[in-house]
């Protein structure tokens, strides 16, 4: 390792519980990477999921995944795909809908992404998987200043701000957490409905 190049094994990347059973490695963040987005996600046992269901429609990004370990059941609009250790995955169309869950255990998938001719900027969820991290020990300070970071880099994004709500209401802060709530809801409507099924926001449920 120099100032010039840096070297680290996978399994030496925190393991972020994010999305369910999502097991998310920070890769990028660890890194520094600036010129594309790189994440591994770790599944234990089979049926685990590997790659979050969703698509690239908006962020526009093609991307392409490596099974590093294990093996990976894909399922691609549909269609099924069986991964081992050492398959590649390019996705090319951004709408495709990707899911993947380990089919063996101790199964991980490194994850490449970025929008073909434009220059690569970070994607505000990795704030938001990134503050999950203080749950274990429970920690609703630090997760806000890691969120405070996250509003001034994307003012006015949807899942920052209800990412914002939730920890505020966490720390006890109802006030400021419906506040942020409300502005997500504006922003993207759906948060609404998150919001009555969401156990972090409990303690302003009442305000609905």
């Amino acid at each position: 390792m120099s100032d010039r190049w840096t070297s680290l094994r996978v399994d030496e990347l925190p393991s972020i519980k994010v999305a369910g059973d999502l097991r998310w490695k920070p890769v990028r963040r660890t890194l520094g990477i600036e010129a594309f987005g790189m994440n591994a996600y770790t599944g234990e046992k089979p049926g685990d999921d590997v790659v979050e269901r969703h698509s690239e429609e908006t962020l526009r990004h093609e991307e392409v995944y490596v099974v590093l370990s294990g093996r990976a059941s894909f399922e691609l609009d549909g269609e099924t795909l069986d991964a081992p250790a050492g398959t590649i995955v390019f996705l090319r169309d951004p709408s495709v809908r990707r899911y993947a869950t380990a089919a063996e255990p101790e199964t991980t998938v490194l994850a490449v992404g970025g929008k073909p001719g434009e220059a690569y900027t970070p994607s505000a969820w990795e704030w938001y998987f990134e503050a999950e991290r203080f749950r274990d020990p429970f920690d609703p300070e630090a997760a806000l200043r890691l969120m405070d970071e996250a509003n001034q880099r994307f003012p006015d994004h949807a899942g920052v701000l209800y990412s914002t709500a939730c920890w505020e209401a966490m720390a006890g802060r109802p006030d400021d957490a419906w506040t942020s709530l409300q502005r997500a809801i504006e922003l993207d409507p759906r948060s609404r409905e998150w919001a009555l099924k969401d156990e972090d926001l409990a303690t302003i449920h009442d305000r609905f």
